[in-house]
């Protein structure tokens, strides 16, 4: 098989990078996702980032995720890629659970935790959800608000340096 090299002066975006290892975290650990993620973890290595919170994140990226929450994974990309309203049932850092109609958004990685975000109709703002305290997802067919990442999350917008 010949490699394929990008040219480095069209790097992947933030955004790229996040929709990329969203698809990948939730394949499961065959060999095509298991190659998939040495692809990711390749092209992180492209952008020379040496920083231990950057470490963190790029192997909670490349990782399977368990396969309970690799199932909500799937149905939160779906209702991100079919602009579709998602319901949550969440349990916060206090232990409370909530249902939750939101408007999703984007997902991202910070250290050892992936987050949903998204325009949360119950708080009526910007909230970002993490994975683990997803307890259960729901689809729905109400159609989701339009709402660019880059209005939520200014690094989006730019490209990794």
């Amino acid at each position: 098989m010949a490699n394929v090299t990008k040219s480095p002066a069209s790097p992947l975006t933030t955004a790229e990078i996040a929709a990329l290892a969203l698809s990948l975290a939730h394949l499961g650990s065959g060999p095509q996702a298991t190659a998939a993620r040495l692809g990711l973890r390749h092209a992180f290595e492209q952008l020379h980032l040496d920083d231990e919170v950057v470490a963190t994140t790029l192997a909670t990226l490349t990782e399977p995720m368990p396969d309970a929450v690799a199932d909500r994974a799937r149905t939160i990309a779906a209702a991100i890629t079919s602009r579709m309203v998602v319901r949550l049932h969440y349990r916060d850092v206090s232990g409370r659970i909530t249902v939750r109609e939101v408007d999703p958004v984007t997902c991202m990685v910070h250290r050892d935790h992936w987050y949903l975000v998204g325009m949360c109709r119950l708080r009526r703002g910007i909230r970002a959800f993490r994975f683990d305290r997803i307890i259960a997802t729901e689809p729905t067919f109400v159609p989701a608000r339009p709402h660019l990442a880059t209005d939520f999350l200014p690094f989006q917008g730019k490209r990794a340096a």
